[in-house]
C-alpha cells in the first residue's frame, strides 16, 4: 500500500504469526507480515526434505566445527547438519545468560512451525483456574468456556489427528483419525489402565499432523522427516495452512529479513501507530503504520520489542507499567523419565515412521491425590524395535553381522516427561545494553532456573515412569534424569501475563497490551501459567480469538 500504511501489522511468522495473518486479511484487512529472516518458500526451499543419511557428508550427524559455531545449539538434539540453516547461528543473535537457560531459535518465514513436535493438547478447566485456588502468582481473565469455541475452530483448520478419550483433565478436540498404536504400546496401554484401575493412562499423541487428505493437503507419508519441511504439507506449519490461506485474500504482504525495532506510540491517543523496521540484508530504517499491531516474534523477542518501545513514556519499555513485563518466564522441564526393553512380538512391526508416539496424560495432583509440590506431567514416548543402527558386540564385522542386522532388534519401551513450571516473578529476560548483536542492537538476558516445586516434582517424573513401566511388563527398565535446565522444552510462556488488573498484568483478556489498546500479543507471552501440555493449539486459539475481538472492535471505532 501506498506511504507503507496498512491496517494491521504482524510481527513475526511463526504458527502465532501466521494465523493472526490468515484470520486478519480473512477478515478485509490488508496485512504485512514482518520477519526477521529469510524466506522459506513451501516445497521449493526444503532442499533436504528427500534426504537420506548416507546423502549427507557426516550422515547426518554433528562435527566438532558445528559444535564450536553453535555454542549453544549443541547442548541438545537440534544441532546436526539435516537442517542447521533453520536454527539461529549463536554468533549472530547471542544472548547472555545470569542463569543458564537453553534458547534454540529458528529466524525465517515459518519460524518454528518447520522444526516443531506438533504435539497438541488442549488446556482444561483444571489448568485456567489452578493460580486462582493455590494462590500462585494471578488468575487467569479467561476459563476454557471462553477458548473451546476457538480450540474447535483452530483444530479443524490445521487438522488435528487423535482420539477421544474422555478425560476431563484432557479435554477431547475435533480430530482426525488417529495415528495407530504399536502392538507394544497396545498392549502397555491395556496393562496401565488395568494396574492403575483407569486412574492413569496410555493414549496415542494428539499431534498436527493430518491422516487423510485436508485442506487441499495430501496427509502425512509417515516419512518422520517433519523437521526439514515437508512436501506432502503432512503437518500443520505456516507454510503449508495459514501463509496460503492469507495469500488467498490478497489482502496479505509478506516482508522477510525485517527486524522490528520498536513498536511507534503516540501518547497523546495512547495508542501505537505502526512500527519500525531494520533492514537485515541492507541495515537501513523504515517505518511501518497500521491501525493494530499483532506481536508475535516468540515469548522473549516479544519482550525485547516491547522493551524497547515507547521508552520516552515508560523507561522499562510498552506494557512494563504493572513492573510484570520480561517476568514470570516459564517453559516445560523435561530430560527425566524411563526406559526398558519388551520381550517377545519378534513377529510383529509397524507401518512406516510415524511422527509420532504416545502420551500419559497428568495425573498428580488431581482427584484425591496430593503431593508435597503443585501441579503435575505428562509423559511422551513410544514403543518400537530397534534398527539397523543398533550394536551388536558379539557381531561386529563380516556376513553374520550384515545378516543380523537384516533382521529388526528387539523392542524397547520409554517415556519422558514434561512437568509444568509454576510462573516465578524473578524467573525473568532483560536488556543487556552492554553487549550486542551483529546488528548492533541491543541483546536480551536470562535470568531463570527451576525451583524446589519443580524439582521435587522431578523424582516422581523419574520413579513414576519407572514403577509404571515395570507394572506393565517392561524389563531392564532404567530411569534417568539429567539437564535439568529451563529452555530445553523449547515452550518459552509469560514474558506480557494476560490477568484481569493492569496493575498485575500486561494484557488484558483479549490480549491487548493494557498500555496500547491496539497492540495484541498472541505468542507464548501471555500464558499466565504453563500447565504440563505442550501450549501450541493454545497459541492458534488464542490468536484467532483476538484477531476476530481486533476487527471487531476497530469496525466498532473502539481502537
Amino acid at each position: 500500500m501506498a506511504d507503507n500504511t496498512y491496517d494491521a501489522i504482524v510481527i513475526g511468522s511463526g504458527i502465532s504469526g501466521g494465523w493472526a495473518a490468515k484470520e486478519l486479511t480473512e477478515k478485509g484487512l490488508k496485512v504485512i507480515m514482518l520477519e526477521r529472516g529469510r524466506n522459506i518458500e513451501h516445497i521449493k526451499d526444503y532442499v533436504n526434505a528427500n534426504k537420506e543419511a548416507w546423502d549427507y557428508p557426516h550422515r547426518g550427524h554433528r562435527t566438532t566445527q558445528m559444535e564450536k559455531d553453535y555454542p549453544v545449539l549443541k547442548r541438545d538434539y537440534p544441532l546436526n547438519e539435516t537442517n542447521l540453516d533453520y536454527w539461529v547461528k549463536d554468533s549472530e543473535c547471542p544472548y547472555t545468560e545470569s542463569k543458564r537457560f537453553d534458547w534454540f531459535r529458528g529466524y525465517h518465514v515459518g519460524g518454528r512451525s518447520l522444526m516443531w513436535g506438533r504435539q497438541s493438547y488442549r488446556w482444561s478447566d483444571l489448568d485456567f483456574e489452578a493460580n486462582a485456588k493455590e494462590g500462585i502468582a494471578i488468575d487467569w481473565p479467561i476459563r476454557y468456556k471462553d477458548i473451546a469455541p476457538w480450540y474447535d475452530y483452530a483444530e479443524r483448520f490445521a487438522g488435528i489427528s487423535g482420539s477421544r478419550d474422555g478425560l476431563p483433565q484432557l479435554p477431547d478436540g475435533q480430530y482426525l483419525p488417529a495415528m495407530d498404536m504399536t502392538c507394544v504400546e497396545k498392549d502397555v496401554s491395556a496393562r496401565l489402565k488395568d494396574y492403575y484401575k483407569g486412574a492413569r493412562a496410555m493414549i496415542i499423541g494428539r499431534t498436527a499432523n493430518i491422516t487423510v487428505p485436508h485442506g487441499g493437503r495430501p496427509g502425512c507419508q509417515f516419512r518422520n522427516k517433519c523437521w526439514l519441511g515437508c512436501p506432502f504439507g503432512g503437518y500443520f506449519s505456516t507454510q503449508s495452512s495459514t501463509l496460503p490461506a492469507a495469500m488467498k485474500t490478497g489482502n496479505l504482504t509478506l516482508r522477510p529479513w525485517s527486524i522490528v525495532t520498536k513498536i511507534l506510540y503516540d501518547k497523546n491517543t495512547k495508542k501505537a501507530t505502526g512500527v519500525e523496521v531494520l533492514d537485515a540484508e541492507t541495515n537501513r530504517t523504515y517505518e511501518y503504520k497500521s491501525k493494530i499491531v499483532f506481536l508475535n516474534a516468540s515469548s522473549l523477542n516479544s519482550a525485547w520489542v516491547l522493551m524497547n518501545s515507547a521508552t520516552d513514556v515508560w523507561p522499562d519499555g510498552l506494557g512494563s507499567s504493572s513492573g510484570e513485563l520480561g517476568h514470570n518466564v516459564m517453559d516445560h522441564h523435561l530430560g527425566v523419565g524411563a526406559g526398558g526393553v519388551v520381550d517377545g512380538y519378534e513377529d510383529k512391526y509397524y507401518y512406516g515412521r510415524r511422527a509420532n508416539g504416545v502420551y500419559i496424560p497428568r495425573y498428580r495432583n488431581l482427584f484425591g491425590d496430593k503431593r508435597d509440590y503443585l501441579r503435575g506431567f505428562g509423559y511422551q514416548g513410544g514403543g518400537s524395535r530397534q534398527g539397523w543402527s543398533r550394536q551388536i558386540a558379539e557381531l561386529n564385522i563380516g556376513a553374520d553381522f550384515k545378516e543380523a542386522l537384516s533382521e529388526p532388534g528387539p523392542w524397547s519401551m520409554g517415556i519422558g516427561g514434561f512437568g509444568e513450571t509454576l510462573p516465578y516473578h524473578d524467573n525473568k529476560v532483560s536488556l543487556n545494553k552492554d553487549k550486542k548483536d551483529k546488528w548492533g542492537l541491543n541483546i536480551l538476558d536470562i535470568d531463570c532456573e527451576l525451583k524446589e516445586n519443580e524439582l521435587k516434582m522431578r523424582k516422581d517424573m523419574q520413579q513414576d515412569a519407572i514403577e509404571m513401566l515395570e507394572a506393565t511388563g517392561v524389563k531392564n527398565v532404567k530411569g534417568h534424569d539429567s539437564n535439568a535446565y529451563l529452555g530445553r522444552g523449547i515452550h518459552e510462556m509469560g514474558t506480557a501475563r494476560m490477568g484481569k488488573d493492569p496493575k498485575t498484568s500486561v494484557l488484558n483478556s483479549w490480549n491487548q497490551v493494557w498500555d496500547a489498546k491496539n497492540v495484541f500479543v498472541t505468542d507464548g507471552s501471555f500464558m499466565t501459567s504453563a500447565a504440563c501440555v505442550n501450549p501450541s493449539l493454545t497459541y492458534m486459539a488464542m490468536t484467532a480469538r483476538a484477531a476476530d475481538h481486533a476487527v471487531s472492535e476497530l469496525k466498532k471505532g473502539n481502537i
